[in-house]
């Protein structure tokens, strides 16, 4: 009884891993197609960003629906994006989250899926330095000792995309842009919790509608609206069911990330990412039948080992505390 129960909890995990993966992976290739294949060629990535996010407010908005329907079945935490005070407290950090997400796309646009990775590898480090102007938190030497390593890896990466002719500065600028723009916002996000009620959820559902409206008058602003409206390809269903594919999978991660760290543990959770940026990265070589250099590799290795060795380091850090502090206390 013990032993099957066991093995249910290991095929429970293994399935939500697996989905993960297949749905972050998945997610990376559909946007890369949509923002730069010559198939699609359509020149508007704040459009594609805009129709993501309102298709997760979409499909928040039907949960939320359905759960006041059939509560008995549905679960969603009640809430509005309509409400004024809600509005006041969350829209700025909705900002930060319209930053980070635009800032991602477009490094995706300007990058080789193969090296997307590495321009946004300098999260852990902004996180560091972030934590310490606005935290207080200082953080030890081995966890400084693992930066050092990830970044020693970012510009080895950085050196053997110049050297190769493929480096695009914009689409770095925009990886650093973005991996500033997600340690902002976590930090950001635990001011904002109480004001949804710690429901994870309803703040990814107020983010998308809030980042909904932001992105309209920059799509303006870019002169995407006319470029889309005279798209050769605005009626194509491979086009239309691209993007339907690219906002759901947008919201599933989401809902995976949040399932991996349920049901194995925030360590887990960021081991499995690691992982799946380094097979991801072996996917896109082979798919796009790129021959990178032994220097390269070794660049997505000391970035993808700093960072799981930093994950690590955090947790003993963490385990540490914990026995000293007491659980009452944590």
């Amino acid at each position: 009884m013990v032993s099957e129960t066991l093995f249910a909890k290991y095929v429970q995990v293994a399935v939500v891993v697996l989905g993960y993966w297949v749905v972050s992976i998945v997610t990376v290739f559909v946007n890369k197609t949509l923002f730069s294949s010559d198939k699609i060629d359509l020149d508007a990535p704040l459009f594609v960003t805009w129709f993501q996010c309102v298709t997760s407010t979409v499909i928040c908005f039907t949960l939320k629906v359905l759960a006041s329907t059939f509560p008995n079945k549905v679960s969603f935490p009640s809430g509005t994006p309509l409400d004024r005070a809600v509005f006041k407290k969350v829209f700025p950090l909705s900002v930060t989250f319209a930053t980070m997400i635009v800032s991602n796309n477009l490094c995706l646009k300007y990058v080789d899926v193969a090296f997307y990775y590495i321009g946004r590898s300098l999260t852990t480090v902004f996180n560091v330095i972030l934590s310490y102007l606005f935290l207080g938190q200082k953080t030890s030497l081995p966890s400084i000792g693992c930066c050092i390593v990830i970044i020693s890896g970012f510009w080895l990466g950085i050196d053997q995309e110049s050297i190769a002719g493929s480096l695009s500065v914009t689409g770095t600028f925009f990886g650093l842009l973005g991996s500033l723009a997600l340690p902002l916002y976590s930090i950001h996000m635990k001011n904002v919790l109480p004001a949804v009620n710690q429901e994870i959820w309803l703040l990814s559902y107020y983010n998308n509608a809030y980042t909904s409206i932001i992105l309209i008058p920059l799509m303006a602003l870019n002169h995407e609206i006319p470029i889309v409206l005279n798209y050769h390809g605005l009626f194509s269903l491979y086009f239309w069911m691209l993007m339907t594919i690219g906002g759901v999978c947008g919201f599933a991660i989401g809902f995976f990330t949040g399932l991996q760290i349920k049901v194995t543990s925030p360590l887990t959770h960021n081991i499995s990412g690691t992982a799946k940026a380094c097979f991801q990265t072996v996917i896109a070589t082979q798919w796009f039948g790129e021959i990178k250099s032994g220097l390269w590799w070794l660049s997505n290795f000391t970035v993808l080992g700093g960072s799981m060795f930093y994950t690590y380091v955090k947790q003993q850090e963490m385990k540490k505390e914990y026995s000293l502090v007491g659980p009452n206390k944590v």
